[in-house]
């Protein structure tokens, strides 16, 4: 809808530019609206939308509660290592524990 309506605009702006004479600076005002609206439309269209639409997702929802028995086929040295990291303690203790 808002495509339609910028463009429609965007129409508007070249009937003005021919229509309404003498020519002066209002002319080339909108000339160039007739020439910039087409790509703000395309754009506002193209990006409008799913940028509202687009979340962050959280990896680690979708990992099991529990673990899983390990395979027989799996090695013991393909595990995954994971790192957490804590805010460094302000009175010289480690993870602000006393």
């Amino acid at each position: 809808m808002r495509y339609l309506v910028t463009m429609g605009i965007r129409i508007a702006c070249f009937v003005l530019m021919v229509v309404i004479t003498p020519y002066g600076w209002y002319t080339w005002v909108f000339a160039a609206a007739a020439i910039f609206l087409p790509y703000v439309a395309v754009v506002s269209a193209n990006v409008g939308q799913e940028g509202r639409r687009n979340r962050r997702e959280d990896p680690e929802a979708a990992l099991p509660a529990a673990p899983s028995a390990p395979s027989a086929a799996a090695a013991p040295e393909a595990r995954v290592i994971r790192i957490d990291e804590t805010r460094p303690a302000t009175d010289g203790t480690r993870d602000g524990a006393a």
